[in-house]
């Protein structure tokens, strides 16, 4: 029987451990049975508490969308302008703690795996939107009716610098938040990027 009080260590444990295993493996190429063996758990008791293998992954990417919320909302804490407010969201997606190599290539994975689970999808879905809204919401005072566009440049850079990231491409000595930031100044700073009061 399972200890009373140990379901959330053992989840948090599992979790965790699936996160590892497919940063080693670099796919979902793996089973319960290697994630409980890594947890240090029996493979039933990882089936009694996820039930199937995609549920534990959908799992392992909620634990990291709420690390990163946690990040922006400690991040946005110090930001009293608009435009500090903007940084401290590409701070907080692009920052230590979420672009460390493990967490960047385990996001490139779960984005394959969102084409082909409703799970994962929607939670891709959820993370997408709340980045365009509190973006847009910033972006607002600064860009007026172009907030939504520079947004979107914005998310895309994000994004596509995980990927160079994963993959090896990002330049030794690149700074990704520089990058996304010299995008925002320009787009700020030229007649188009002002756009009209919303």
């Amino acid at each position: 029987m399972p200890k009373v009080g140990m379901e959330p260590i053992r989840r948090r444990s599992l979790v965790e451990a699936a996160i590892s295993a497919i940063h080693a493996r670099g796919s979902l190429d793996i089973t319960i049975r290697d994630i409980a063996t890594r947890a240090g758990v029996s493979q039933g008791l990882a089936h009694h508490y996820f039930g199937s293998k995609d549920a534990l992954i959908v799992s392992a990417m909620r634990h990291l969308l709420t690390d990163y919320g946690r990040q922006v909302r400690h991040e946005l804490r110090g930001a009293p302008t608009p435009r500090a407010r903007v940084s401290a969201i590409i701070r907080a997606s692009l920052g230590r703690e979420q672009f460390k190599p493990e967490t960047v290539s385990v996001w490139l994975v779960f984005y394959v795996h969102a084409q082909e689970s409703k799970d994962a999808h929607r939670l891709l879905e959820i993370y997408s939107s709340r980045l365009a809204s509190n973006l847009i919401h910033d972006l607002r005072p600064l860009a007026g009716d172009r907030a939504p566009e520079i947004a979107e440049g914005i998310a895309s850079m994000i994004d596509g610098l995980y990927i160079r990231k994963a993959l090896g491409s990002l330049k030794e000595g690149s700074d990704a938040q520089f990058l996304v930031e010299d995008y925002v100044e320009s787009q700020l700073s030229s007649p188009l990027g002002r756009g009209k009061p919303v």
